[in-house]
């Protein structure tokens, strides 16, 4: 545990992460793994080692030695229990040991010996690395034959996958037979959401494969399960083994450089669609042969089992059963281009392209592929087109309802976003992660709350928006998606902006540009440096927030983001206002309130309104801020509102309107004090001590004494409460332990104590 403690702080997070993951979460394991990593695996550059031989640790010598040890009947049922086990579970240990009439008394020894003991539902190991132990000591004789016991006994519904992986464990050698066995066992797996076995089958098929070109489509297919069921090191380890261009461009999509990752994506989309279209006319020709060399694929095996007869054994007439299965391979490449092309566009938004956009929408009007809502919506509204813009987001955002495929409803949710409809992008995105979770795709659920976190933002929940980010940027850290974690980084920075947490903001907000600047990111790197323009523009350092905001709209692709550029409007105009330079923030409302007048979305009308209130004079102001707060009423930025107030009251202050003035200035500080946004309380009770009211004091707190806490302040008192130290909780928070150690200090002060000893019974009684 010391040596970890001493080498994980030498790490970076998103490493420090995978490198735990990968040896099970044991630190003994993780201590000796990092001296053996190269340059670029520590990095993050390259991928991690994947395999038990790569990460095993001195000590499982040891556990070896112990089960070596043991008498044969208990080495036998452990290594039962292990092939049950590891690596794919299959719960078929007592019905084994049943069929086999195998005594299960000799687990007593491995009981006495504190390796492993009987339980209900079978074998209970002491940790993974003994039941690894219990495995590798068996023979490769009595491997095979335990693995063939355990395939006798799965014949169940469903168990179809597991029987198929444990028969081609069993197996001396390559099988064409056996390889398609497992193969369409792996696309069984694959429908019924369990991607880690699919993994895992198409990994054996390939290794019992005889023919190369099926291994390589299979190896595709592995690492394409590995990639969507969240192992990424394992993914990229594969797809180096498969030079698969479209895998390559999805990995860069999350991995790697955003525009590359376009570029590739794109190239492939094209390919696709032109395979599928130029299959169909040959097809259609009557020469099935040429078809066959055209489709690859399923397409290509559909031909060759119709060739070798099979299909006429199933069906009355091979040829039509041929030209089925021919036609609907080509329908999947149709498909394919599809999602290609939806995966371009997430790339293209990443990146903040308009260039890029308008390429992918060329490409899909050429090819006659249907264009995801999202991708015709920006290219028109990046254009000045909010009509046309408008029509096409409503289209992708009237795709949120429950079910359907993850993409599709994130794509659903980003267009919801861009329309204000912060109600929509909430279920669209949770809908998004549900979906993803129910078919194994474990990325999509990252990516489902990077978009999530927009709209808790918005709507002004910053406790549960925060948890749930640092909850997805572990989860993206863990699944090798780092493009992923830089965003999520900048959406923390923005919760922290709300919450006046400068350092937590500042060090957050430098995290994602560093690595945004790096990767072509646009979109993470120009919400970075909003966050960092809104800490100044609610901590009253109106002239930085300006000029972060200027330098924002300057940025171009890879840099900065229109769509973000554009949301930070209102913002940038109460800054320059403030700073008496109006000119630019002139034109700049103009165009917002062009897109909020189209768009129709209460919140965007009322931003609009809030803006014309601060560049209008004296009491012509009055009406437009009456004009906001009505739209704040109708919308969900109830943050926005409290803002909206605040600077209504400030401005009825100066024309000495005191008691509406004091009216407003006490219901901002009441919703900033609920939304636990201590700098913009501050404002409001300036403003009142400004007035000549009295401020209404700090509250000392309801019967829940962590109500006076931040969402990022609760979780660090949360962890140190549980005993983690200062490190351990930078550690798993991705931020520096003076940062923690200064949270700490904040909690303490805002709680009233002194020790951990009293933070820890604090909690408890609150528990």
């Amino acid at each position: 545990m010391d040596a970890w403690q001493h080498l994980a702080p030498t790490l970076p997070e998103r490493v420090r992460v995978r490198v735990l993951r990968s040896v099970y979460g044991d630190p003994r394991a993780a201590a000796e793994v990092v001296p053996r990593l190269t340059a670029r695996q520590a990095a993050g550059l390259d991928p991690l080692p994947t395999e038990p031989a790569e990460l095993a640790p001195a000590f499982l010598y040891a556990h070896r030695a112990e089960i070596r040890a043991l008498p044969d009947d208990t080495r036998l049922l452990l290594l039962l229990a292990a092939a049950d086990q590891y690596p794919v579970a299959t719960h078929a240990f007592l019905r084994a040991v049943t069929a086999a009439r195998l005594d299960t008394r000799p687990l007593e020894a491995a009981e006495a010996a504190g390796v492993a003991y009987a339980g209900a539902a079978g074998v209970v190991f002491r940790d993974t690395w003994t039941r690894i132990a219990a495995y590798e000591t068996g023979s490769p004789a009595d491997r095979r034959d335990v693995h063939r016991l355990l395939a006798r006994v799965l014949h169940g519904d469903g168990e179809t996958p597991r029987r198929s992986w444990h028969r081609g464990a069993g197996a001396l050698g390559p099988s064409g037979r056996l390889a398609a066995e497992l193969g369409e066992a792996a696309r069984t797996a694959e429908q019924t959401g369990r991607l880690t076995l699919a993994r895992a089958l198409a990994e054996r098929a390939a290794m019992l494969c005889p023919e190369p070109p099926e291994q390589t489509a299979l190896l595709a297919r592995a690492a394409e399960y590995a990639w969507q069921s969240g192992d990424g090191d394992r993914a990229r380890h594969l797809t180096t083994a498969t030079a698969d261009a479209s895998l390559t461009g999805v990995l860069a999509l999350r991995t790697g450089d955003a525009a590359d990752a376009f570029d590739t994506l794109l190239g492939e989309a094209g390919r696709a669609a032109d395979v599928s279209l130029t299959g169909d006319l040959v097809l259609r020709a009557g020469d099935a042969a040429d078809a066959c060399d055209v489709l690859p694929g399923e397409g290509r095996r559909a031909a060759d089992v119709s060739l070798t007869g099979v299909l006429a054994l199933r069906a009355g007439n091979a040829t039509h059963a041929f030209d089925a299965l021919l036609g609907e391979a080509g329908r999947e490449q149709g498909g394919r281009a599809t999602h290609l092309l939806a995966r371009a566009t997430e790339a293209a938004i990443y990146t903040g392209d308009l260039r890029r956009l308008r390429e992918a929408a060329r490409v899909a009007e050429r090819l006659g592929v249907a264009v995801p809502g999202t991708l015709g919506g920006l290219v028109a509204a990046f254009e000045g087109r909010y009509a046309d813009a408008r029509d096409l987001l409503e289209a992708a955002a009237g795709r949120c309802g429950p079910g359907g495929d993850p993409t599709l409803l994130i794509h659903g949710g980003i267009a919801a976003l861009l329309l204000g409809d912060h109600t929509r992008a909430v279920g669209a995105t949770v809908r998004a992660a549900d979906s993803a979770r129910a078919r194994g795709t474990t990325v999509a659920v990252t990516q489902a709350m990077e978009f999530r976190a927009y709209a808790d933002f918005w709507t002004g929940r910053p406790r549960a928006g925060e948890a749930a980010a640092t909850d997805a940027l572990w989860q993206a850290h863990a699944t090798g998606q780092d493009n992923g974690a830089c965003h999520l980084q900048a959406a923390l920075a923005m919760f922290a902006a709300l919450t006046g947490d400068t350092d937590v903001c500042r060090e957050r907000a430098a995290t994602a540009r560093s690595y945004a600047l790096t990767h072509g990111l646009g979109l993470p790197a120009a919400l970075a440096q909003w966050a960092l323009a809104f800490l100044d523009l609610g901590s009253g350092r109106f002239a930085a927030a300006a000029a972060r905001l200027r330098a924002l709209a300057g940025f171009g692709p890879g840099h900065g983001h229109r769509a973000i550029r554009h949301l930070a409007t209102p913002h940038y105009v109460e800054a320059a206002v403030r700073t008496g330079d109006t000119r630019i923030a002139r034109v700049a409302h103009a165009d917002y309130d062009h897109w909020a007048t189209v768009v129709g979305s209460a919140d965007d009308l009322a931003l609009s309104a809030r803006c014309r209130a601060l560049l209008a004079p004296g009491a012509e102001a009055v009406e437009h801020y009456r004009t906001a707060l009505a739209l704040h009423g109708r919308g969900t930025r109830d943050f926005e509102r409290a803002r909206t107030e605040l600077l209504f009251g400030g401005a009825l202050r100066r024309l000495r309107r005191r008691t509406e003035a004091r009216d407003r200035l006490h219901s901002a500080l009441e919703a900033f004090e609920h939304f636990g946004a201590p700098h913009c309380a501050a404002r409001a009770r300036a403003e009142l001590r400004a007035l000549g009211a009295p401020a209404e004091p700090a509250p000392t707190g309801p019967d829940d004494p962590t109500a006076r806490l931040t969402a990022q302040q609760l979780l660090v008192a949360t962890m140190a409460a549980e005993g983690a130290t200062n490190r351990e909780i930078a550690g798993r928070l991705a931020l520096s332990p003076r940062t923690i150690d200064h949270h700490l200090r904040g909690v303490f002060t805002r709680l009233g104590i002194r020790s951990r000893i009293e933070l820890v019974r604090l909690l408890a009684e609150k528990a």
